[in-house]
């Protein structure tokens, strides 16, 4: 089984993905900001973070730069699951070191669907 680190501030979306994560088959460790997260990850590394961009105490950009220079988590797959639909905000989660992003609002069954598809191409479990 795939663990999945959720790093989501609003509670309602945190509850929803987390949900049909579980119901899909993962262990999910839940975060509600960016420093939580990041002490999560170093207790228990995930075999994918999915993060929100806009977050309390450490934004998930900021996440995601800590991940990439870190040699022990610097391959890590990250989802970003935000708001922000400029394209040049997934340019910058991309450049940042993202493995994928995905929109809100977003159907929960395509997000299953991209969490297992970059977990097959990391060669997770």
């Amino acid at each position: 089984m795939s663990t999945v680190l959720l790093a989501e501030d609003d509670p309602d979306i945190r509850h929803l993905v987390s949900a049909k994560l579980l119901r899909s088959g993962f262990d999910v460790i839940e975060t509600a900001d960016g420093a939580e997260a990041l002490a999560a990850i170093r207790r228990r590394r995930p075999d994918l973070v999915l993060i929100d961009l806009r977050m309390p105490r450490l934004e998930g950009l900021e996440v995601l730069r800590e991940l990439r220079a870190d040699p022990g988590t610097a391959r890590l797959p990250v989802i970003v699951l935000t708001a922000r639909t400029r394209g040049l905000d997934a340019q910058l989660g991309y450049a940042a070191g993202a493995t994928d992003y995905i929109v809100k609002p977003f159907s929960p069954r395509e997000l299953v669907r991209r969490v297992e598809d970059v977990l097959t191409r990391a060669g997770s479990p």
